[in-house]
């Protein structure tokens, strides 16, 4: 009677397999680990723009300052229209 623990005397050609599964629980757990630990610095993940929170972007900086009042309406669409210029249209579908 043959097993799968004896195929004509030896180990079967299932006995390949127990390498394959341990090679991708390494690989698995590398990429695993690296994942966590650039994620913990920043990695890919960062933000752009150095680190800043996206609520201190300039166009949110310029919004606040219009809803409180610092600034009037014309005043705020000069320096829009200037924030435009610099950096896109970011934000209104167009590329960056």
């Amino acid at each position: 009677m043959q097993t799968l623990a004896n195929w004509d005397g030896g180990p079967g050609p299932w006995i390949l397999f127990f390498p394959l599964i341990w090679a991708v629980v390494v690989i698995s757990a590398v990429t695993f680990l690296r994942r966590t630990a650039r994620r913990g610095r920043g990695g890919p993940w960062r933000a752009l723009d150095g680190g800043r929170p996206a609520g201190d972007s300039p166009l949110a900086v310029l919004g606040r300052r219009f809803a409180s009042g610092e600034i009037d309406e014309d005043e705020y669409w000069r320096r829009l229209s200037v924030l435009e210029e610099q950096f896109g249209r970011v934000g209104k579908g167009g590329a960056a």
